[in-house]
């Protein structure tokens, strides 16, 4: 007995194209199917990642240099302002030297003090071209931006209510910003 299934087969036509070459070591392989999408868009992704990290890396470093050097300049900035104010009071403290230095048995306190005064006025014209200002509010109105009330004492009419009677200690400005503010009496009026 024959087996039918048998001869089929080996009556059955086989076609070149449906065999698979012989796998050769030399030859690569062949993809069975396309490049995976999510495997390509990870890899970009990765490469976008590292991107990003080197630019931020450099951006972080970069601001690091620039504070730092911005701190250098301005440093160096407030050491030139300070060498060209102290510039300017040399001669008034050249002038002071001399008049602790002098002999008290030869010299007599009138010339001492109208020294002493001249420095002072030396100095403040000095520094106020530099920007410092006095406050000596002396019978002006009270403001209490620029003064301080260390006491008060009774004014002669309404209009001297508020209007400063005496200074004990002047204040100082300087470019605008208030260094001290003026310590001063102030007259109330009571009637």
């Amino acid at each position: 007995m024959t087996n039918p299934n048998a001869s089929s087969v080996e009556n059955a036509a086989v076609d070149p194209a449906d065999v698979p070459p012989p796998a050769t070591p030399d030859a690569p392989a062949q993809p069975d199917e396309a490049v995976d999408p999510a495997a390509s868009a990870f890899a970009s992704a990765q490469r976008l990642a590292a991107e990003t990290q080197d630019k931020y890396l450099r951006l972080a470093a970069e601001f690091d240099n620039f504070r730092k050097r911005s701190v250098k300049e301005r440093q160096e900035a407030e050491l030139r302002g300070m060498g060209v104010l102290i510039r300017g009071v040399l001669d008034a403290l050249d002038d002071l030297g001399r008049f602790a230095h002098v002999d008290p048995a030869t010299v007599d306190s009138i010339t001492i003090v109208a020294g002493v005064d001249m420095v002072e006025k030396k100095m403040l014209k000095s520094l106020s071209g530099h920007g410092l200002e006095l406050v000596n509010p002396v019978d002006q109105p009270f403001d209490p931006a620029l003064h301080e009330a260390i006491t008060t004492m009774p004014a002669e009419s309404a209009e001297l209510d508020h209007v400063i009677a005496q200074v004990f200690q002047v204040g100082y400005r300087f470019n605008g910003q208030l260094l001290r503010p003026a310590r001063v009496v102030v007259r109330k009026w009571n009637g």
